[in-house]
């Protein structure tokens, strides 16, 4: 069928009226009217290629296909060739959204992005199924059931690996370049508590943060009592916060958590094209840490809202931050609803940490670094001890200062950063008592 003005003119008119949508949905969202400037006029020849490529696709391409199909493939591509973390949420996916800053939803328990068109985990959530199955950041996802993740968008991805509670995925993981191996999880309702305490020992307390919802902030708050109840009412002579693998979550938890170790000063800002994504957070006075000797724990998979905090801390000097360079996604994403139950994710701003730093494309670079020690097989066999040896002589006495068994080793005894972090506060503490005297 040949291209006629008149067809033509419908399909420009369907795309006005597309656009229109994308307008009415953002000042919705923001409150706040954007008057185009004179320069800014809708470019009518681009328009008329769109057009010529949609009337092209509809009469050449191998099956029909309809102009909704069509419409929603343009707004996905627009979105996702944007940056890796712009999206188009159909109804099911802007559920799903809303249900995980929530706290409560279905899935693996996995938070991934697109790392130059690769699938790449950002981080497992702790008490997932990601996590009990050795998920690690930065692994790569290069199959999803025997399919390549080559060309899916992220949204695309991760509606393949929801699914209904109980039913089987597979996935092939790449890892630190060796060879692809695969891995069987079963997908669950993820019930992710987000922060977790312990007293790890006297006077040295551990608060871990595994993302940033709604309710941390006041998570955070009733640890910190917890442990000083722990600790026999004493102030603690330190504490450890791990946000490792943590891939971020709420901003306004991130600000809450931060302010609970601050007593002034400004947490985080953002900068934006549209005057409501200019924001700033500063730090009220009560103070719940009671300012604490503070570690804070990152890694690669430490993301976002982590950032915010560890970026916060880091510039006041109120932590040492220890461990590796975290991720560095210091974009701002704001959804912005749109008619039908659908939404845009959309980059909006970039955060930056109070001394001015952007946190995008850069992280947080520990005052201290700690890799994560691993077992290799080497150190296994240079790790031999007599009483390992095939026909060891016994020992007498070795009764007498046996350790039971029913004792579970201390965390940091199984985790080299947290020991790192726990001398490392013992140390202050030691230092401070010196110049004391």
């Amino acid at each position: 069928m040949p291209f006629t003005r008149k067809r033509l003119a419908s399909t420009l008119l369907s795309t006005l009226l597309v656009l229109g949508l994308f307008s009415a949905g953002a000042t919705a969202a923001s409150n706040s009217a954007v008057t185009p400037e004179p320069s800014e006029t809708l470019p009518l020849n681009d328009l008329r290629t769109f057009a010529e490529v949609l009337e092209r696709i509809k009469t050449a391409y191998v099956e029909p296909i309809d102009d909704k199909t069509l419409f929603e493939n343009a707004i996905k591509g627009m979105l996702s060739n944007l940056d890796p973390h712009s999206s188009y949420l159909d109804p099911d996916a802007f559920r799903e959204l809303q249900e995980s800053t929530s706290g409560e939803f279905g899935g693996l328990g996995i938070e991934v992005g697109l790392e130059d068109g690769v699938l790449q985990v950002i981080a497992p959530i702790d008490d997932t199924p990601a996590a009990a199955a050795g998920l690690e950041a930065q692994d790569l996802i290069i199959k999803i059931d025997d399919q390549s993740t080559k060309g899916l968008s992220l949204m695309e991805a991760v509606k393949k690996m929801r699914g209904k509670p109980g039913t089987s995925i597979r996935l092939s993981i790449v890892r630190d370049a060796r060879k692809p191996f695969d891995v069987t999880l079963k997908r669950a309702i993820i019930k992710s508590r987000s922060v977790k305490s312990e007293l790890l020992e006297e006077g040295y307390g551990f608060i871990r943060v595994s993302q940033f919802q709604v309710n941390t902030g006041a998570e955070v708050a009733k640890a910190l009592s917890s442990l000083k109840k722990e600790n026999k009412g004493k102030a603690l002579n330190g504490l450890v916060l791990d946000l490792r693998n943590n891939p971020g979550g709420v901003l306004q938890a991130a600000v809450e958590v931060s302010d609970h170790f601050l007593s002034s000063g400004l947490i985080v800002y953002t900068k934006g094209r549209l005057a409501n994504a200019e924001l700033s957070f500063s730090a009220t006075a009560e103070n719940a840490s009671g300012n604490v000797p503070l570690v804070v724990l990152i890694n690669g998979g430490s993301a976002s809202a982590s950032e915010i905090v560890a970026g916060a801390l880091q510039d006041h000097k109120r932590a040492v931050v220890m461990g590796t360079d975290s991720f560095g996604k210091g974009s701002v994403q704001t959804v912005l609803p749109l008619n039908n139950d659908r939404a845009l994710k959309l980059t909006t701003a970039l955060y930056y940490t109070p001394n001015g730093r952007s946190i995008q494309a850069q992280g947080i670079v520990p005052d201290i670094i700690v890799e994560q020690a691993k077992i290799s097989q080497e150190d296994t066999v240079l790790g031999l001890k007599e009483a390992d040896l095939a026909g060891h002589l016994g020992n007498s006495s070795a009764n007498k200062r046996k350790v039971s068994k029913d004792k579970a080793p201390r965390m940091q005894d199984q985790d080299y950063q947290i020991n790192q972090a726990i001398n490392l506060l013992k140390g202050l503490n030691v230092l401070s008592s010196s110049k004391a005297k």
